[in-house]
């Protein structure tokens, strides 16, 4: 059972297809969160990252991680209608084995330290309770009228 499902997911986040790396929120208590990313063949970085034997990407396993963390960081504001989360660091990243088409990507994302406008994160992926990736991830929330008011013109 869904803690929060797409559209309450889509309502936090400003990530859109093919972007969005979190389908649902399985467990989310204050400072821990626990998202769930169905890998399918029809994903398309599958198409060119080994189209013979397809294997997810780490770096989007880690945005994937960085998705949910964001979820349960936004969860903690009053004002997350008005802040973004940007992904300021990945520090310690380890890639333990390839995720492929048909897995169950689990993300478990734990607040390690939390001040007014960063977060520090300790994540971990795993595919059947064996762990596929694991970093420590710092996140930075920012003002969305700042940021677009920064925001070069076209």
């Amino acid at each position: 059972m869904s803690i929060l499902d797409i559209h309450a997911i889509r309502a936090l986040l400003p990530h859109r297809y093919p972007m969005l790396l979190v389908d649902r929120i399985v467990e989310l208590e204050k400072e821990r969160i626990v998202g769930i990313k169905n890998v399918t063949a029809n994903e398309p970085f599958f198409q060119g990252h080994f189209p013979e034997f397809p294997v997810m990407p780490g770096v989007l396993i880690i945005e994937a991680m960085a998705q949910t963390a964001g979820v349960l960081v936004l969860g903690q504001i009053p004002d997350r209608e008005n802040k973004l989360v940007f992904l300021v660091s990945v520090e310690r990243a380890k890639f333990r084995k390839p995720v492929v088409p048909g897995d169950q990507l689990r993300m478990e994302a734990i607040i390690t330290k939390n001040k007014i406008s960063v977060a520090k994160i300790t994540a971990k992926a795993t595919v059947d309770g064996v762990l596929v990736a694991e970093a420590d991830l710092m996140c930075s929330l920012v003002d969305k009228v700042a940021q677009a008011a920064e925001a070069p013109a076209e």
